[in-house]
């Protein structure tokens, strides 16, 4: 079992780090990661420059290469370049620093790195621990690694990946699992407008989600609840309830 690990903190967070020394005896483990943080870089590729690569070491060991890049190229460029003859079995992303429920998916580096797994073929695994203090990474890790081994012996269908979100609890104080839809929700901004030492203006993202549904079935509410979030995610965004609603529109032309 070959196991590529990535995530969108960079190849030196804590979180990628938790997660590899978590899954390390489960398979042949290959981490290849941005060379810095790249969070919220959402599913972006780079086209218009080179990608680097960087041997990294962490304590006095090979860990991993860093990838001047998104989470998205590393998965592409692992698959269709560095392990071109060796693919992985398994993409697991994270561990992320903070949550990835709602409309985080669409923004998340972490959840599209898995993501691109599952668009080349691989099955993919988000995992993200919900708070940015105090990180239960030993938590984080045990259940990571529970999950994958299940993963494992029982193989996901094509086309899906799973984003999980953990509360941010000591293992024993977990209330378990709950299979969760992705909860409707936005962020609302607030741009913070400042100067900098010239004199030119710059401004700052800040914000806070707004959630917009009350199921006792969505992410962000299992997460509250002391619970672990699974939400199985497919690429298909058609919006199939609405196709005859437009179906006018053929007519048009």
């Amino acid at each position: 079992m070959r196991i590529l690990i990535c995530n969108d903190d960079g190849i030196h967070a804590p979180g990628i780090a938790a997660l590899h020394d978590a899954v390390k005896e489960l398979g042949e483990l290959h981490v290849i990661a941005p060379d810095v943080e790249r969070s919220a870089a959402g599913h972006a590729i780079t086209l218009a420059d080179p990608i680097k690569s960087m041997p990294v070491d962490k304590n006095g060991e090979f860990f991993g290469y860093g990838i001047g890049g998104t989470p998205a190229d590393c998965i592409k460029l692992a698959v269709c370049a560095m392990m071109k003859d060796t693919p992985p079995d398994m993409v697991l992303s994270g561990i992320n620093l903070g949550s990835n429920t709602g409309i985080s998916v669409i923004y998340s580096g972490t959840v599209s790195a898995a993501t691109e797994g599952v668009v080349l073929g691989i099955p993919g695994i988000a995992f993200s621990l919900c708070t940015y203090t105090d990180p239960q990474w030993e938590m984080a890790g045990r259940v990571a690694k529970e999950l994958t081994k299940k993963i494992i012996a029982n193989p996901m269908p094509p086309n899906v990946l799973l984003n999980v979100n953990m509360p941010n609890l000591p293992y024993d104080q977990l209330k378990g699992i709950k299979i969760t839809r992705m909860g409707r929700s936005r962020f609302i901004e607030k741009f913070h407008k400042r100067l900098d030492p010239r004199g030119r203006t710059y401004y700052w993202l800040d914000g806070a989600l707004e959630v917009h549904d009350d199921g006792d079935d969505i992410d962000i509410h299992a997460v509250r609840d002391g619970y672990i979030s699974i939400t199985p995610i497919h690429l298909d965004l058609t919006a199939y309830e609405h196709l005859k609603t437009f179906q006018g529109l053929e007519k048009t032309f």
